[in-house]
């Protein structure tokens, strides 16, 4: 497609969108095939959540020694502003399975509806329906196999990063109201509303966004956060992230809300966003593994 001619809404690192609504994904959609069995003994194949609305997902499973003991299970959620990636991309798809695979969980990434073609809050409602489909696996009457034998329901986390951050936050607060608790919130650098590009970018790809503040992509002022519904929550921050501010702000709010739980986060130095992910190999990025991974295990 010819993008010459058309004018530019917003542009970020990875991608252009455009005022007529199309966007340019600078790295168009790499993905990778899940795997009956990788290196570190984790098994994923991709599953079909919901065939009404196409919703689907990526299902790991780490090596499974003794068939008895059931495992937490973990519902991911990728970021890239709402509009790229997916649990199929390369970099998703690996972390996701690291974590499977050091954390002995379960884990299932969804491929929630992105913008500008689904605008939001589509990609919430996605959310939403991975978590009630989740519940429905509840005492193994669900309809996937892998969760019905293996995970434990009573110990369901829920993380993202970037964008999808938000997801796992608003869907955890909406849990405590009408849908099932979850042990823990896992925020990987979370993209919350608060900065000039990322509100342009809202005003865009979110057509009944009421601006800074909205509720929505942004918790901060949110009268029911004390309500979040889980008992203790981790929040990573990078030094050199712009998001940086905005999840301390996210912590900083959660503590003085009179939420119940326990609320921790990590400061990495000399980090960008969401550098995890891009150098997973480093011993920051190590860090941030052995912190998820004792997360994890202390349910």
């Amino acid at each position: 497609m010819d993008y010459s001619s058309k004018e530019v809404a917003v542009e970020f690192p990875s991608f252009r969108l455009y005022k007529d609504g199309t966007v340019d994904r600078f790295d168009g959609d790499i993905t990778v095939l899940p795997s009956p069995h990788t290196e570190n003994g984790v098994r994923s194949k991709d599953i079909v959540i919901s065939p009404a609305s196409g919703l689907s997902a990526r299902l790991f499973l780490p090596k499974i020694s003794d068939p008895t003991q059931k495992l937490p299970l973990l519902l991911y959620y990728h970021g890239g502003a709402f509009v790229i990636g997916s649990p199929f991309s390369p970099i998703f798809s690996a972390f996701v399975a690291s974590v499977a695979a050091e954390a002995n969980v379960i884990a299932l990434s969804v491929n929630y509806r992105r913008a500008p073609e689904n605008p939001l809050p589509a990609a919430f409602e996605d959310a939403w329906e991975a978590i009630q489909w989740v519940a429905a696996h509840y005492r193994g009457h669900g309809s996937e196999e892998w969760i019905n034998q293996y995970a434990d329901l009573e110990r369901v986390f829920v993380g993202g990063d970037s964008a999808g951050g938000t997801l796992a936050n608003n869907i955890v607060l909406r849990a405590a109201v009408d849908g099932p608790r979850t042990v823990g919130l896992i925020l990987y650098f979370p993209f919350f509303d608060g900065d000039e590009e990322r509100n342009k970018l809202l005003n865009y790809i979110f057509p009944s966004y009421s601006g800074p503040g909205d509720l929505l992509v942004n918790p901060l002022s949110d009268p029911n956060l004390a309500k979040l519904g889980c008992s203790k929550v981790v929040v990573f921050v990078a030094e050199n992230d712009s998001l940086k501010d905005r999840g301390w702000a996210y912590y900083e709010a959660l503590k003085k809300s009179g939420w119940s739980g326990l609320v921790e986060i990590m400061e990495i130095e000399g980090e960008g966003h969401d550098f995890h992910l891009i150098k997973p190999e480093s011993e920051k990025a190590q860090d941030v593994m052995k912190r998820t991974v004792s997360f994890l295990n202390q349910a």
